[in-house]
């Protein structure tokens, strides 16, 4: 409706300007060297719009043809980045259908089509290491790598092509680029951290690591470290980072000890026993004594850190036990296994302390209890299952870090299951 009545407003004023011309009086003379035009007002004016709309014509045709090139150029450029854009997309699809071979041929005509940009440069390098054709794809990550925008593709692709060929060196380069590329990028710094762990790293690990990971990575760097000086520095940071993790505690103890500091080394066991009992910190806290009695009295002041625990019951029946005193190791024992302990080694225990005291029976139904009694702790990773003869920071079977727990197994559990270390407690 409003364009009727717009189109009707403009007639209107059309004829109406007509009408205006028409009733306009008097002549117009036009005089070009001899010759000389004279006509009425209203055929002058009709004669000179007549003429700007030529002229008018003429120019828009001049523009037209001569705008022609530019046209079929631009049109070309868009029928090529619409080409490009399916070679992308159909690279793509083959890549995520495992079709390295088409998306190979995909990347290279959307690169031919596009140029070498960013995303066809990603895309190429994907196909081209997809498709086992790894020193090309290395190239075109280099390529990318040099990129504003895709500096931090480029190097990611490199770290993955290195990490693949087991090349730790490159790959921590390509990761330190990686991280100057795109600062605070997390998935970099796990990957760094990470390639510390494979390479041996353990104090470039320790910088990069979160604070759940840090007390098991700095006793890996205390192991590895030469100065005795900075290893018992590294070995106090972890039992400070977690002092119920036992291994820390021996870390940091065994140490002590070295410094000719036993006192400090005892106060660290003990305070660890009182967190977080463990077979090991038993035997370092006792090691030093050699009289049978003495580490008898040795094992008391240990337990006192937690005395009711089965395993500090544990610990003093095996103790009064070495001491030949079996009615006292008796009574540790009956306090473990109350203290709700049904482990193999209890009963092995109550068994030998039937033995030492002459009865024989008693000592072979103690082991009929332990053929069906719960597993023995052990240290398993939790990542991969397997179960080592010692911990450490990182599992030597999967390589994953921080997974390796002091953990009863299940039932049906045999000794040969256990991958034996001669390690001591170690990264």
């Amino acid at each position: 409706m409003g364009a009727v009545l717009t189109f009707v407003v403009l007639a209107l004023l059309a004829v109406a300007g007509a009408w205006w011309v028409a009733g306009l009086t008097g002549t117009v003379a036009i005089t070009v060297g001899t010759y000389a035009v004279e006509t009425t007002t209203p055929v002058a004016l009709t004669l000179a719009a007549v003429l700007f709309l030529v002229l008018y014509a003429v120019v828009r045709l001049l523009a037209w043809l001569l705008g022609t090139p530019g046209r079929v150029g631009r049109g070309n450029v868009r029928r090529r980045r619409a080409r490009g854009d399916k070679a992308v997309t159909r690279a793509l699809v083959a890549l995520a259908a495992n079709d390295p071979e088409r998306a190979q041929k995909e990347a290279a005509r959307s690169r031919r089509l596009l140029g070498a940009t960013p995303l066809t440069l990603l895309l190429q390098g994907q196909a081209l290491r997809q498709g086992g054709r790894d020193t090309e794809a290395e190239g075109a990550f280099r390529e990318l790598s040099t990129t504003e925008a895709g500096s931090f593709l480029g190097h990611r692709g490199l770290l993955q092509l290195a990490t693949a060929k087991q090349d730790w060196s490159a790959a921590s380069a390509a990761a330190l680029k990686a991280e100057a590329a795109y600062p605070g990028a997390a998935w970099v710094r796990q990957e760094r951290k990470q390639l510390a762990l494979r390479t041996g790293h353990y104090r470039d690990a320790l910088r990069l690591a979160s604070a759940e990971d840090r007390a098991g990575l700095a006793i890996a760097a205390a192991d590895a470290e030469a100065d005795d000086a900075e290893a018992l520095r590294l070995a106090k940071q972890a039992f400070n980072a977690d002092p119920a993790l036992p291994p820390a505690a021996l870390a940091y103890a065994t140490r002590l000890r070295r410094a000719g500091r036993d006192k400090a080394a005892l106060d660290v066991l003990r305070r660890a026993w009182a967190r977080q009992p463990h077979p090991d910190l038993a035997t370092e806290a006792l090691a030093p004594l050699t009289d049978k009695m003495k580490r008898l009295g040795g094992a008391k002041a240990l337990a006192g850190a937690n005395p009711a625990h089965p395993e500090s019951k544990l610990m003093l029946a095996q103790a009064a036990l070495d001491a030949g005193l079996t009615s006292e190791a008796r009574i540790y024992a009956q306090a473990a296994q109350t203290g709700g302990l049904n482990q193999r080694r209890l009963w092995v225990l109550i068994a030998d302390i039937a033995e030492q005291d002459g009865q024989p029976v008693e000592a072979q139904e103690a082991l009929r209890h332990a053929a069906t009694a719960d597993p023995d702790p052990v240290w398993r990773c939790g990542q991969c299952g397997t179960v080592h003869g010692a911990w450490h920071a990182v599992c030597p079977a999967c390589s994953t870090q921080g997974k390796v727990a002091w953990v009863q197994p299940d039932r049906g559990a045999t000794v040969a299951q256990i991958v034996h270390s001669t390690d001591s407690i170690t990264g």
